[in-house]
């Protein structure tokens, strides 16, 4: 699955914000101000409608590959009578020729639109997701006074959270709100 990248303004955001509120000299507000952080990406793996979005675009990316590898069968076959014909001499040569010519060329672009279509529909979920999630998020930290809740990131995106206290990953607590929320 893509995994959820913020953008360079969030982190701009979020980097100011901290700044201007720690920053400020303001040592009681800062007192008050709590922070937590979320995976988004273990929210949509872990919750059960994520779960099922997921099965649901590995089926989708299996049967595609599924396609695919029926295909470069045809095209192993087809060019193994290739050389067959072509030791042999064979008048249809030329012709068994163009249609692996054109055949391969088709398999590469069937291969290329599945690229495509898997990305748009990864896109397309995330997207859902992450509105679901900012949901979710937003009524856990409101229960729990949070001023602010940081994208966690991860090893494969920009990891936002270098260093943090234990007990401030509200990651599963989020699952359980989403859960209750998205069944």
């Amino acid at each position: 699955m893509q995994s959820i990248r913020p953008t360079t303004a969030t982190i701009g955001v979020l980097i100011s914000a901290c700044l201007l509120f720690f920053g400020s000299g303001t040592l009681a507000l800062a007192k008050d101000f709590k922070i937590a952080i979320v995976d988004p990406q273990s929210v949509i793996e872990k919750s059960k409608a994520g779960s099922r979005a997921l099965a649901t675009l590995k089926e989708h990316a299996q049967a595609r590959e599924n396609v695919l590898k029926a295909d470069q069968k045809e095209l192993e076959d087809l060019q193994n009578e290739l050389k067959k014909s072509e030791a042999s001499a064979d008048k249809g040569f030329k012709q068994k020729q163009d249609v692996f010519t054109r055949k391969f060329q088709e398999f590469q672009k069937r291969g290329q639109e599945y690229q495509q279509e898997l990305g748009m529909k990864q896109k397309e979920l995330v997207q859902e997701y992450m509105k679901k999630i900012e949901t979710a998020t937003a009524a856990v930290a409101q229960r729990h006074g949070f001023a602010i809740v940081i994208d966690k990131g991860s090893e494969t995106t920009l990891k936002i959270v270098l260093y943090s206290q234990r007990g401030l990953d509200i990651t599963n607590e989020v699952v359980k709100e989403f859960d209750k929320r998205y069944k």
